[in-house]
């Protein structure tokens, strides 16, 4: 938050200029380039103005980054230039609920049992290690990921175990066990923005699926690698994964073979593409898509949980909000997510809904109703706004629309979001 009468400095002022004229050299609005950065058109548009100081080396280069120059370019004063052998440091890393998970994932959970150095019978069998994993999927569902963390400690590993040493007979219903803890591991990384490991998380489901013989699981996997694409801005990855996985659906589906729950990972993937393709500002692509996700809705004529994607009508709504918001139409954000009924989704879809419709507010500065928004979504899933990009971008926002004027409330959530600097 700005200082009480801080002045615009002549340093700020040039850097401001300087980002303005890079940007239209690129031919970018103001909001394409505030959508590279997962910030507001506000917010960039201060910075132009040399109202908004960018201090921080991360954010400097994230700015450079997205203009496609160097940082001396763009500031000639900046640390990095006076002195270049030195490196800057890593930012400090920072713990969530899910790094037991991370250190897991990060090596090979069942190399003890390739190696013959551990028990070859699996200590739990398949119908325990089934409700586990379905326990686990209710505890991401709810966002309580601290607890996935300390569940995955013994289930993965088991699992692991289980796919190499069962017999024959009942290999394939280990391996989609396998995935699906996989892909619900992948949900929980990609929600509290862990997108690296999410991909990890998504890879390994997709080759488990594979081998447990279920092809729509493998597609599954695919909607949770697209998910950690468009968290780490490969859009393009994200826009050919999907794609691949739409078109064999499709084929299917005109061949009428596509089931239920094949269009429910159908639907699921129209709108991640969506997603992306509000990303990079292609208007009528995302509406296509959502219209494409919304006729699949209305042939199913339920809310169903197939692959726990949620997918349904009302689901369909929520993420059309989403794509609203990402392509600044905050006032048809706010309209559609008014008329959803979502009491019936999980927690973690419903602080979603929540947290959108408070950056839709936020976008049109209705602060009060942007903040009581942004807290009954805490309230239902704390990390959905606390580790989420945009949700803090939003906090952050209405910060600097509030000033001097902020209430303890607003203060108070920036601060538990981090969402200040």
């Amino acid at each position: 938050m700005k200082p009480k009468g801080e002045e615009i400095t002549p340093q700020r002022r040039a850097f401001g200029q300087q980002v303005q004229r890079i940007r239209k050299q690129r031919g970018l609005t103001q909001q394409e380039l505030a959508a590279t950065l997962r910030r507001t058109a506000s917010w960039m548009s201060q910075v132009e103005r040399g109202v908004q100081p960018v201090e921080r080396m991360d954010v400097l280069q994230e700015i450079a980054d997205a203009l496609g120059v160097s940082v001396r370019q763009l500031r000639p004063d900046s640390p990095l230039s006076e002195a270049p052998e030195e490196v800057a440091p890593a930012p400090e890393f920072q713990s969530n609920d899910l790094d037991e998970a991370r250190q897991l994932i990060s090596g090979h959970p069942a190399i003890g049992t390739i190696l013959g150095a551990v028990r070859s019978t699996p200590r739990l069998s398949l119908d325990d290690l089934s409700t586990a994993v379905d326990e686990m999927w209710e505890l991401t569902h709810q966002g309580r990921f601290a607890d996935v963390s300390a569940r995955l400690t013994d289930l993965l590993p088991d699992l692991e175990q289980s796919v190499r040493t069962v017999e024959e007979s009942s290999r394939e219903r280990a391996y989609l066990l396998l995935a699906r803890t996989y892909q619900a591991l992948a949900a929980a990384f990609v929600r509290q923005d862990e997108a690296d490991a999410a991909w990890i998380a998504a890879d390994r489901a997709i080759w488990a699926a594979e081998r447990s013989g279920d092809p729509l699981h493998v597609c599954a996997g695919v909607f949770r690698m697209t998910q950690a694409f468009v968290r780490l801005r490969r859009l393009d990855q994200a826009e050919h994964a999907a794609q691949t996985s739409i078109r064999a659906l499709e084929e299917l589906d005109q061949r009428d073979e596509l089931q239920a729950a094949g269009m429910s990972v159908l639907g699921s993937l129209y709108l991640a593409v969506a997603m992306v393709h509000a990303r990079s500002q292609q208007r009528a692509s995302a509406r296509a898509d959502i219209a494409k996700a919304r006729s699949l809705a209305a042939r199913l004529g339920e809310d169903r949980n197939d692959f726990n994607l949620e997918f349904g009508k009302t689901n369909v709504e929520v993420q059309a909000v989403s794509t609203a918001i990402e392509l600044g139409d905050a006032g048809e954000a706010v309209d559609v997510g008014r008329a959803i009924q979502a009491q019936h989704l999980s927690l973690e879809r419903q602080g979603r809904l929540l947290m959108d419709m408070g950056r839709a507010h936020a976008q049109r500065r209705h602060t009060g109703e942007a903040l009581s928004c942004l807290l009954r979504a805490e309230e239902l899933a704390p990390e959905t706004v606390r580790a989420h990009v945009a949700a803090r971008a939003a906090i952050r926002e209405l910060v600097l629309i509030a000033g001097d004027k902020a209430s303890p409330e607003l203060i108070a959530l920036a601060e538990r979001a981090d969402a200040l600097d």
